[in-house]
């Protein structure tokens, strides 16, 4: 077998592939003699049938099988003498294969890039400086009692923070807005749910009113055909609820949350801050030192890879916004592939560049912050021995919580020669950043 490879640009790949003419020849004839041993021919006996004969009803099937055989036989043995390693499925086109000529093909394909790190000997990190206060604590139980609120209807003008059930229509110029519609919907005015304008419309208005609100369309909605358009949407109320909240002395509400007394609650809560407070810190060094890698290493990533993470990053999105239950089709009508081309280049970018840092820094998967991420993991449910349980007899789930832990590992790596810089902010600040806007192009 001859191979050859050619570069024509980039991370492109031609491979071209040569198999000897006998050894096709041999292929051919041996699928010749599987179907003559299988096939029934009028007139003689299974297996007895003439090449001749076997060859004019089945030889062009024999041919196409046996090219298609030595083909993705032979694949992975040229890329080994080729020595390259593909970021994806090849494009394979036979360019030869006439009887008694060789066997020819070229398989197209790109390969992972050349990385040579940079930066990451100057990284920078924002050290949080932070207070957990009463106030706080106080916000905390205040979402805790909004969980364990009761809905009541009631028969008045729908007011902020109401539930109300409606049925609406959206339309543009009378086309109506692609998944624009829905019935019998339960919206949380005030709660961003839905679109502001469409929330706040419903102020004002009862049971049983029909009425027409206008919508703009933010300049930053997922859909970019319907960015900063004017809808129009037919709305009909069914139905208003107020939401009443237990008093924070409630025994059954402090019972629901395993405490008997108000300052247990209040001790309970401080803690649960204490520990979200950490992992965002974590989150938030994490993403400093995410971007600058990314910044300082703007290396060029197979296609390949970036649309293989598209679907996923799709399903993602619909999930958030609740739209688990489109079709695929739709789903990638609603949401094109460019909206998520940049986040992908990003996320296949940082595989590729923390997958060298671990080559670099001979970072092994600790087993024991394996377990110790499971045992974190699986505390936020009732049943956690069942959870880990769960994920050590499942292969994919533990594949996944071992690349969750061995990048936690890289990101502490790169900490530990990062210079950091403390930042004062408030609790908000720190669980709930804003995104930076982007800079003008």
């Amino acid at each position: 077998m001859e191979v050859s490879i050619e570069a024509p640009g980039g991370l492109l790949r031609e491979m071209r592939v040569t198999i000897p003419a006998d050894k096709l020849s041999a292929a051919v004839s041996q699928r010749l003699k599987t179907m003559s041993q299988r096939a029934k021919f009028p007139g003689f006996r299974p297996g007895k049938a003439p090449r001749k004969v076997v060859e004019q009803q089945y030889g062009a099937s024999a041919r196409m099988d046996a090219v298609s055989e030595l083909v993705q036989s032979s694949y992975p043995e040229a890329l080994d003498k080729a020595g390259v390693r593909p970021a994806g499925q090849p494009q394979i086109d036979v360019v030869a294969e006439k009887p008694g000529e060789a066997l020819e093909y070229v398989a197209k394909f790109e390969v992972f890039p050349e990385i040579q790190i940079q930066g990451i000997d100057s990284l920078e990190v924002e050290q949080p400086v932070f207070e957990v206060t009463e106030a706080d604590v106080d916000s905390l139980i205040e979402k805790l009692r909004k969980g364990k609120r009761e809905l009541n209807v009631v028969e008045r003008a729908a007011a902020e923070g109401d539930v109300v059930k409606v049925d609406f229509a959206g339309s543009i110029d009378g086309e109506p807005v692609p998944g624009g519609k829905g019935e019998d919907t339960d919206i949380e005015i005030g709660s961003g749910q839905m679109i502001a304008d469409l929330e706040t419309g419903l102020v004002g208005h009862s049971v049983g009113e029909s009425f027409n609100v206008p919508v703009n369309f933010p300049d930053d909605y997922h859909s970019e055909n319907l960015r900063g358009k004017l809808a129009d949407f037919a709305v009909t109320i069914k139905e208003i609820k107020e939401p009443v909240l237990p008093a924070v002395e409630d025994a059954d509400f402090l019972k629901a949350h395993g405490v008997e007394s108000v300052d247990a609650l209040r001790e309970k809560s401080r803690e649960a801050l204490d520990r979200e407070c950490a992992k965002a810190v974590q989150r938030n060094q994490k993403s400093q030192l995410m971007e600058q890698i990314y910044q300082n290493n703007q290396i060029e990533v197979p296609k390949a890879l970036i649309d293989a993470e598209l679907p996923g990053m799709r399903q993602q999105a619909a999930a958030r916004m609740n739209m688990q239950n489109v079709p695929a089709e739709k789903l990638a009508e609603m949401m094109p592939a460019e909206l998520f081309a940049d986040g992908a280049k990003r996320k296949v970018t940082l595989g590729l560049i923390l997958g060298e840092v671990i080559k670099l820094r001979e970072i092994k998967l600790d087993p024991a912050k394996v377990d110790e991420a499971l045992a974190k993991l699986a505390g936020d449910y009732e049943q956690p021995e069942q959870v880990m349980n769960y994920y050590r007899s499942n292969p994919q789930m533990l594949e996944g919580l071992h690349s969750m832990v061995l990048e936690d590992q890289v990101v502490d790596s790169l900490l530990e020669g990062a210079k950091k810089l403390e930042k004062t902010m408030t609790l908000e600040e720190l669980l709930n950043p804003q995104p930076k806007p982007k800079p003008a192009s």
